[in-house]
């Protein structure tokens, strides 16, 4: 799954990787080291822009809000349950499907965050000793440094309760699509630690190669099974994965000491 990420990239930055040709200077976001879920998050999409004379997509840079609301639903409640859509059936859920076929985003990163319960917590759970699970945040991300490029889906939900002048009447949400975890080697491994992404989670975000970026854009692909193509998982071995500090578990915690690697997990921790 992902619950949580990094992105600290500048627009500026973001604009060169991904070919950007329009964002509003008053969208700027701040680097983010510790994404979670509901927060305004960065996006690349392709879309005509509003009331223009030419009906081309423009590539642009959009801040959006992480957890999707479907634009059916009657209330934005659900949206904070609805971070991940799972590549295997993306095409096929309610919430998803339509906006898998025309509203289909990239969400920057510099890589995400997930959390392996310890050794020792594992074995008293095997005991059947009830003890609360101290879990060891670990960091995955492009061994190469490259931008983790997120497949994703956005939506817009209007809420009926406003005027359509009120800046708020129209909700912009977003979801990332996830993928079964690779089972090969991490191309830099810890080690004292997992050497699979697999051994830290079954599930992880859909990481787009800059090969797919065009095609996963473009709002007149609608067809599923052309769709469904691009969410083969990358070539393996791209990612290394490191322990950080369990600082980042509390959502509170924002800066670039997040992302120091620890020379070993915590204490209490061990994988």
């Amino acid at each position: 799954m992902c619950g949580r990420y990094a992105a600290s990239r500048r627009p500026e930055d973001l604009a060169g990787i991904f070919g950007i040709e329009k964002w509003e200077p008053e969208e700027t976001l701040e680097p983010d080291y510790n994404v979670a879920p509901t927060k305004e998050v960065y996006a690349v999409l392709d879309r005509a822009l509003k009331d223009a004379e030419d009906p081309r997509p423009v590539r642009q840079l959009r801040k959006l809000k992480w957890g999707l609301v479907p634009s059916w639903s009657k209330t934005p409640e659900g949206g904070a349950r609805m971070i991940n859509a799972r590549a295997e059936t993306v095409h096929e859920k309610p919430s998803y499907r339509r906006a898998f076929s025309s509203r289909r985003c990239i969400l920057p990163a510099d890589g995400y965050y997930e959390w392996v319960t310890g050794k020792q917590e594992r074995d008293l759970e095997v005991e059947g000793k009830k003890k609360r699970p101290r879990k060891q945040p670990y960091f995955v991300t492009p061994a190469d440094g490259s931008v983790f490029a997120m497949a994703g889906l956005y939506e817009f939900w209007r809420d009926g309760t406003l005027p359509d002048d009120h800046p708020q009447a129209w909700w912009v949400t977003c979801s990332v699509i996830t993928t079964e975890a690779e089972t090969g080697p991490l191309a830099v491994a810890p080690a004292d630690g997992p050497h699979a992404l697999a051994e830290i989670h079954p599930r992880m975000p859909l990481m787009l190669t800059p090969d797919r970026w065009d095609a996963w854009l473009d709002p007149a692909r609608t067809d599923p099974d052309d769709l469904r193509a691009l969410l083969a998982p990358p070539p393996p071995g791209r990612m290394r994965a490191y322990p950080v500090a369990t600082a980042v578990s509390n959502v509170r915690n924002n800066g670039p000491e997040l992302l120091k690697e620890l020379a070993a997990p915590e204490e209490g921790t061990l994988f």
